[in-house]
This record gives structure tokens, sequence and C-alpha cells, in this order.
């Protein structure tokens, strides 16, 4: 089985900073790619930004110049280095993988969530 872990949400004033990491774990025969998604209650969950297996990255326009997505193939962790943070990026913020796993299916999988909270 597959499980993606996330952590570093938490409780940050307006202008503060977060690093989110995300790890998965179990049966991988390869990853392809990784990405954050966030949504706020009520509302459709939202891509924030992805990383590929070779590094290419891509961001939703709301978070470009203040959101950095990285990642550690070795280790298969995605990181999401959150900057100049606003109240409008109060949201569950989740993690998502595409990969092949043991039993060379290929599919998506999500994680729990981590919740982050900006006050103003």
């Amino acid at each position: 089985q597959v499980t993606l872990v996330e952590s570093g949400g938490g409780l940050v004033q307006a202008g503060g900073s977060l690093r989110l990491s995300c790890a998965a774990s179990g049966s991988i025969i390869r990853i392809y790619a990784m990405n954050w998604y966030r949504q706020v209650a009520g509302k459709q969950r939202e891509f924030v930004a992805g990383i590929d297996s070779g590094g290419s990255t891509d961001y939703a326009d709301s978070v470009k110049g203040r959101f950095t997505i990285s990642g550690d193939n070795a280790k298969n962790t995605v990181y999401l280095q959150i900057n100049s943070l606003k109240p409008e990026d109060t949201a569950v913020y989740y993690c998502n993988a595409d990969l092949t796993n043991g039993l060379k299916y290929r599919r998506q999988y999500w994680g729990q969530g981590t919740q982050v909270t900006v006050s103003s």
C-alpha cells in the first residue's frame, strides 16, 4: 500500500512563512509527479503547485513568486515553501502523487491534508 503524509501546517501571521512536507511511503515503483492542492470549506479543491520526476515545476498564478515547490526523489518527499502568506492562503493543503504502485497500477494518491491558517 501507499500512503502520503503531510506535515508543517499551522497558524501564522500574514507575511509569515511555512514549509510543508509530504512523504510518500509504501510499495512504490515510480513517482511521476507530486503536487500540492488546497481547499477551503465549501469550495472546490484547487491546484497550487506541482513537480515532476525531472524537476519541472508548475504553479497556480495566484501563488507564483510566493510559493516554491521542491522535491527529494531519494526520499519520495516533496516540499512547499510558502512565503509572504496572506489570509486568503488559509486552507487545508493536500499532497497528491501520480505514481505506479507495487501492483504495477498507475494511479493518484492523496494525503490527509494539513491545515494552514493565516491571521491578519
